[in-house]
């Protein structure tokens, strides 16, 4: 099943649109701001986070809404909340309101991601919404996600696109190109061995 895609302009904390989140003036150093594990409640805003997970150069014309309806895209969030599925959301604690997200998912068969590497290797998203980012927050998150599930994979893989600024980020984090495809590289990074966490 498709979500339906006003349900995120519907889905807010309090009476506060995602446009109007994005609109409002943000400190310089974002403080307040809690990370809570992604359920099921939070399908709405994951599938708005997976809109601003797609990277659009600076200056480039917006993507469509509905371009999270095509199967490729839509694979990373339909149904949340299945076996292996692992996420966590960043809230703004003054403004009560959700503003990132960062996730993990199998994506596997026919069924694989940009970045698939293996079938035991889940891919990752991250998303923070305009006006939040550029304050750390996407470090805040990976860096949660990370100690979260510290133990249950073997390596976590990615896919963006070479000229994206995020690249730096998973550089730093410890991840390691694998191979390149027109303008996407994948990147994978090797986490602790041990026993697989329940």
């Amino acid at each position: 099943m498709f979500f339906d895609v006003s349900l995120i302009e519907k889905h807010v904390m309090k009476t506060i649109s995602v446009s109007d989140i994005a609109e409002m003036p943000v400190p310089q150093r974002i403080q307040h701001i809690s990370i809570s594990p992604l359920t099921k409640a939070e399908a709405g805003f994951l599938l708005e986070m997976m809109y601003h997970a797609i990277y659009v150069p600076e200056g480039a014309e917006p993507l469509p809404r509905s371009i999270v309806r095509k199967p490729e895209i839509i694979r990373y969030v339909e149904n949340w909340g299945r076996k292996d599925d692992t996420g966590f959301i960043a809230i703004d604690e003054v403004k009560q309101c959700e503003v990132g997200a960062v996730w993990v998912r199998l994506l596997t068969g026919e069924n694989r991601g940009y970045g698939y590497v293996n079938d035991a290797t889940p891919e990752l998203s991250i998303a923070v919404i305009p006006g939040y980012r550029d304050r750390g927050l996407g470090t805040k998150l990976l860096t949660h996600l990370l100690k979260e599930t510290e133990g249950r994979w073997e390596s976590i893989s990615l896919s963006v696109t070479l000229d994206n600024p995020a690249v730096r980020l998973y550089r730093r984090f410890g991840f390691e190109s694998v191979c390149t495809s027109g303008d996407s590289l994948t990147m994978i990074k090797r986490l602790s061995k041990g026993k697989r966490k329940k």
